[in-house]
């Protein structure tokens, strides 16, 4: 009887010290209720109860988690079924709200998601929901923004997985695709024989125009180098013809300094005329130049021509 006494003790211990402390994990939350009302949140770490008056409603995990909507099939503005997957990742921001604002949340964003979905494949063609995933992904992540910020929740990006068009619009498309690739394969071939004969017309217009300036510069040169050749030649005989006359400058200057003036330099002329007249020719034949040197020096003339008559 007394075991079992203490068995009960212990159970009711355990179950006691089971409803007051609650240890709550990183990245998780409780939202606590008291006599049926909120409250206060049950944080990461210890937390302590009271028993019976106090319960946790519900835990809420605090990292981004995903759901994934199920396969929609939607219509187009053309009239074409497509079928959509989507997958959509929030997180629990507000637990509160989370707990109190809406009975079961993601069972809440999907059906958002799948509604605003329909409307926005609805206002577009094949072509633009094939193209447009990012916009269709932004339109539903904007809608489930407004709907889900009172619910406590924050949607953190929403991707559009796959859009599968029926089985004849993708062999239509598939025969399309080859078409234009082909079409284009054509274009870019002609595009680069293109290219191929501007770049050689370009080459050859530059090779050109590069000999020509090469012929013109090697023009230049050779005028350039034949006007210095000249000049270099008419210098060197300018000063060849003023070294002659600085000789000739300092030649008569020694002269005139050893005193043989014009005067001097006449009677050694008549002296010189004097010694060829003494020869056996009775006649002398002088240059021109000589007897206007000799005319220009008068007495020494006068002296000439009496030696002359003298002989």
């Amino acid at each position: 009887m007394e075991w079992a006494i203490i068995v009960v003790v212990l159970v009711v211990v355990v179950v006691f010290i089971a409803l007051t402390v609650k240890i709550v994990p990183q990245q998780r939350i409780g939202v606590v209720e008291r006599l049926g009302k909120f409250h206060r949140l049950l944080t990461p770490g210890l937390n302590i109860l009271i028993p019976v008056i106090d319960q946790v409603r519900t835990y809420h995990d605090l990292r981004i988690q995903q759901a994934n909507v199920p396969p929609q099939t939607v219509i187009t503005k053309d009239n074409v079924q497509v079928q959509i997957d989507t997958i959509i990742f929030y997180k629990v921001v507000g637990p509160e709200e989370a707990t109190y604002g809406i009975s079961d949340y993601v069972y809440g964003v999907r059906n958002i998601s799948t509604a605003t979905m329909r409307q926005i494949i609805g206002k577009l063609e094949l072509d633009e929901t094939l193209s447009g995933r990012e916009k269709i992904s932004t339109e539903i992540r904007v809608a489930l923004d407004e709907a889900t910020e009172k619910w406590g929740v924050r949607i953190e990006r929403v991707e559009v997985i796959d859009i599968k068009p029926p089985l004849d619009i993708q062999e239509a498309m598939d025969k399309q695709m080859k078409a234009e690739r082909s079409k284009r394969a054509i274009v870019l071939e002609a595009e680069a024989a293109k290219q191929d004969m501007i770049l050689r017309a370009e080459g050859d217009k530059q090779s050109k125009i590069l000999k020509a300036e090469g012929d013109k510069e090697a023009r230049i040169r050779q005028a350039e180098g034949s006007r210095q050749a000249q000049e270099l030649e008419a210098l060197g005989q300018a000063k060849a013809i003023q070294a002659i006359a600085e000789a000739e400058k300092i030649r008569i200057q020694l002269l005139s300094t050893s005193g043989l003036d014009e005067q001097v330099l006449a009677y050694r002329s008549f002296e010189a005329l004097s010694e060829i007249a003494k020869g056996p020719a009775n006649k002398v034949f002088l240059p021109t130049s000589a007897v206007e040197t000799l005319g220009s020096l008068g007495a020494m003339a006068e002296i000439f021509k009496a030696s002359k008559e003298g002989k």
